[in-house]
C-alpha cells in the first residue's frame, strides 16, 4: 500500500504528464483499494488514455480493456482492438492473448483464426498458459493452422503445468485417447484428477466414468457416483443424466427413484434429450406423488454454490 504522500507524488508526476505514473495511477483508480484513491472506472480512463497516447504498452493494453469490457466507457470493439493490437504489437503479452480471442470469436470482427493463432503463440511463448492452452485447442482442431496432435500435447502440457484446469482436462483427453502420445490410463487418470480437483465439471464427470470403467484405476463405483454428484450439482446436465441413472439402478449408491427422477428431470430441463427418455421410462414405475414430490424437489433446487 501506498502512503497519501506517495499517492499525492504519483498524481504530480502523472498530471506532469509521465508515462508511467499515469498508467499506475490509472490502475489505482481500476481497483480503488488505495488509501485515499476512489474506484472510479472513468478516472482510470482518463490516465490510462493520456499514458496510452504516448506508447505506454501496459496503458494501451488497460485502456483496450475497458472499451472491451464497457467499464467506464460504452462498449467499444473497434476501440479495444485498436489499443490491444498496439500494445500487442510492443509484446504485451495480455494484450496478445486479448486479441487472439477476439479474433478466433469473431463477434467484434469477422473471424481471422490464423491471426488469433499468431497472437496466441506470441504469448504462448511468453509463457502464458491460456494462451498455451487456447494454442492447444488450435493444433488439436485444425483450427488456423494445421491440425497436429503431438504440438497440441506440447501446449497443453506447458498449461497444465502452471495448474490451468482446462489444460488438464484436455490432456487427460489425449492421453486417454492416445491422441499425440501414447495412450496411458494412468496419465489421464491423472490429469484429469487435477482439473477436478480444481472444480471442473466435465473433469469431474470424466473421473466418475474413468472409476466406473476402471481404466487405470481399480473399479470403484461409490467413487464414481461421489465425483458425479459433484459435477451434477454443479449444473453439468451429461453429470445430471449420469448421476440419476446411478439412483435409478443403485449403482454406487442406494437405488433411490424419487432422487433419480429429480436429476433426470433437471437434465431434461436444460434440453437433454436421452434425460428426456430416461426420466419418462423411469416414471412408468414411480406413483403421482412420488412424481408431483421429485417434480418439485428440481423446481427448488439451486447449483452448488449459488
Amino acid at each position: 500500500m501506498m502512503t497519501r504522500k506517495e499517492v499525492a507524488v504519483l498524481r504530480e508526476a502523472a498530471e506532469q504528464g509521465e508515462a508511467n505514473a499515469q498508467c499506475q495511477l490509472g490502475t489505482l483508480h481500476l481497483k480503488g483499494d488505495q488509501d485515499g484513491v476512489s474506484k472510479d472506472d472513468k478516472e482510470a480512463l482518463k490516465w490510462f488514455r493520456l499514458a496510452a497516447e504516448q506508447g505506454h504498452p501496459l496503458a494501451q493494453q488497460n485502456l483496450g480493456m475497458l472499451y472491451h469490457q464497457g467499464k467506464g466507457v460504452p462498449k467499444n470493439g473497434p476501440l479495444a482492438i485498436k489499443w490491444f493490437r498496439l500494445a500487442a504489437e510492443q509484446g504485451a503479452v495480455h494484450a496478445q492473448y486479448n486479441l487472439g480471442v477476439i479474433l478466433e470469436a469473431g463477434k467484434l470482427v469477422p473471424a481471422n483464426l490464423a491471426e488469433a493463432v499468431r497472437w496466441f503463440r506470441l504469448a504462448a511463448e511468453q509463457g502464458n498458459a491460456h494462451a498455451q492452452y487456447h494454442l492447444g485447442l488450435s493444433h488439436r482442431q485444425g483450427k488456423g493452422v494445421p491440425r497436429d496432435e503431438r504440438e497440441a500435447v506440447r501446449w497443453f502440457h506447458l498449461a497444465a503445468e502452471q495448474g490451468l484446469a482446462l489444460a488438464c482436462f484436455n490432456l487427460g483427453l489425449m492421453y486417454d485417447a492416445g491422441e499425440g502420445v501414447a495412450k496411458s490410463p494412468q496419465q489421464a487418470l491423472k490429469w484429469f484428477r487435477a482439473a477436478a480437483d480444481q472444480g471442473l465439471a466435465q473433469a469431474r464427470l470424466q473421473l466418475s466414468r474413468v472409476y466406473s470403467e476402471g481404466r487405470g484405476v481399480d473399479r470403484d463405483d461409490a467413487e464414481a457416483a461421489r465425483w458425479c454428484r459433484q459435477a451434477a450439482e454443479q449444473g453439468y446436465d451429461m453429470a445430471q443424466l449420469n448421476y440419476g441413472c446411478m439412483l435409478a439402478m443403485g449403482q454406487g449408491v442406494p437405488e433411490d427413484h424419487a432422487q433419480a427422477y429429480m436429476w433426470l428431470e433437471l437434465a431434461a430441463m436444460q434440453g437433454n434429450a436421452e434425460a428426456v427418455a430416461r426420466r419418462d421410462h423411469l416414471a412408468e414405475v414411480m406413483s403421482p406423488v412420488r412424481i408431483g414430490q421429485a417434480q418439485s424437489r428440481a423446481r427448488q433446487w439451486r447449483p452448488a454454490g449459488r
